[in-house]
């Protein structure tokens, strides 16, 4: 099963919802998602948010944080995946920016990309990634580690869940 089969399994499991904020990707992770049979039982949908003042019309991501830093920043990473879920009433947001290249952007070089994921419960992560490769492995590679940052943090919320049900032991 693919990463993104896993990861839709888990929602659909649980009742949960997902929606994604995409910039490098440019839609890639919703395509990924939507190539998985029956993912509408837990994709609500996403927002290609290319052009950096869309990040914050669209998705609230703070209009000072992206003069200050620049699109390509964790925070504004963190910020896009919580604008994603709020904007679609997902209980999941997960967000890639970064550099796919050929040229740097914003001070920042080719590769450095940040996926986020925040869920339902102020539970979140961002991960900071260095990808090496032409601008097709990059956005590849940003995808799969979305995906996979995501089902880290359904896993470990689930863990947690289960921890309170069972009276903490």
């Amino acid at each position: 099963m693919t990463a993104a089969g896993r990861v839709l399994r888990l929602l659909v499991e649980r009742g949960q919802t997902l929606a994604v904020a995409e910039s490098l990707t440019g839609g890639l992770v919703a395509a990924e998602l939507t190539s998985v049979p029956g993912a509408s039982r837990a994709f609500r949908g996403s927002v290609t948010a290319y052009a950096t003042p869309l990040k914050s019309e669209v998705l609230g991501v703070d209009a000072d944080l992206l003069a200050e830093r620049g699109a390509v920043d964790a925070e504004v990473a963190r910020q896009m995946a919580t604008g994603v879920r709020r904007a679609l009433g997902a209980d999941w947001g997960v967000a890639t920016t970064g550099v796919a290249g050929p040229e740097p952007q914003d001070g920042r070089p080719v590769g450095t990309v940040f996926v986020a994921v925040s869920g339902p419960h102020g539970a979140g992560k961002v991960a900071a990634l260095r990808l090496n490769g032409d601008r097709a492995d990059i956005r590849k590679e940003s995808v799969r580690s979305a995906l996979d940052l995501l089902s880290g943090e359904l896993h470990e919320n689930a863990s947690a869940q289960d921890t309170e049900e069972n009276g903490g032991n």
